[in-house]
């Protein structure tokens, strides 16, 4: 299995939406929120992604797909 760290960041209307609930449903990985700071008109997280390498890719490339600010804080790592 594989682990990556990613930081996640938007606005107001980023909050309005159930993207962490859509990352563990349509994607085969596993979402750990290591790291919070939601306000009310931004927020950010890290979070660690899980799974198989092909699934990480997908899923982080629908997070870009969003609006988000999405950054990989490291490559891919075996576990």
């Amino acid at each position: 299995m594989t682990s990556v760290m990613v930081h996640v960041s938007g606005g107001s209307s980023a909050a309005k939406e159930p993207w962490l609930w859509q990352l563990g449903r349509d994607f085969n990985v596993q979402v750990n929120i290591v790291r919070a700071n939601v306000d009310v008109d931004f927020g950010s997280m890290e979070i660690e992604l899980k799974g198989p390498v092909e699934d990480i890719q997908r899923s982080i490339a629908w997070l870009m797909t969003t609006g988000l600010n999405v950054e990989s804080q490291q490559r891919a790592v075996g576990a």
